[in-house]
């Protein structure tokens, strides 16, 4: 059996891997623009990468992936955006190939760094959420308390959809399952290392 000392590292080191896990299962690198990457929009497509972003959920930890030719990419304040002025940029890339990661909350705007090409469309808004919270799904309660308000509104489970069948409730989604399984790894290994 291993002394109370020689455990200490093991549990500092345990407790930093299921940090380093937790935040590395959580995260997502987003490839802008999918398939098609940073460009021109065609003519009836010139909101584009705004409503890309508007589809998609961005937190803290994860990143957008840009991918373009013969362009570049310009982080501006609010005022930069609606002018397409990069002139005054918080950070500016033409690499090619640009990894930005999304390190505070609120709104973020990006921009063409030629002018011309942002008027034509190539910029994109996007809000930046705290990090994933983790869902509590609280116990059903067994009973209604007395003088519970029952009769003026059904609970979901007495709602039925037109063909008489119960509905079902929305579970969570597959991103919390990976979650959740990430974290029961991590659990178990740290519980084999520390019976060692």
């Amino acid at each position: 059996m291993a002394s109370t000392s020689s455990r200490s590292p093991l549990i500092y080191s345990f407790i930093f891997t299921i940090a380093v896990v937790i935040t590395t299962i959580s995260a997502t690198e987003f490839q802008v623009g999918g398939t098609v990457g940073w460009r021109i929009p065609a003519t009836n497509e010139s909101q584009l990468y705004n409503v890309w972003a508007s589809r998609r959920r961005f937190h803290i930890g994860d990143s957008l992936h840009f991918r373009y030719k013969n362009d570049s990419v310009t982080v501006v304040e609010k005022w930069g955006f609606y002018h397409c002025d990069s002139s005054n940029p918080i950070a500016f890339f033409n690499d090619g190939d640009t990894v930005i990661d999304l390190d505070n909350v609120g709104t973020m705007y990006f921009i063409s760094g030629d002018s011309d090409r942002c008027k034509q469309g190539v910029s994109m808004m996007v809000e930046v959420m705290s990090p994933v919270p983790v869902r509590y799904f609280p116990p059903a309660i067994s009973a209604p308390p007395e003088g519970s308000f029952s009769d003026v509104a059904p609970s979901p489970a007495q709602v039925m959809s037109s063909g008489d069948e119960p509905e079902a409730s929305p579970g969570p989604d597959s991103s919390d399952s990976v979650l959740v399984s990430g974290i029961a790894v991590v659990l178990g290994l740290g519980f084999v290392v520390l019976s060692l």
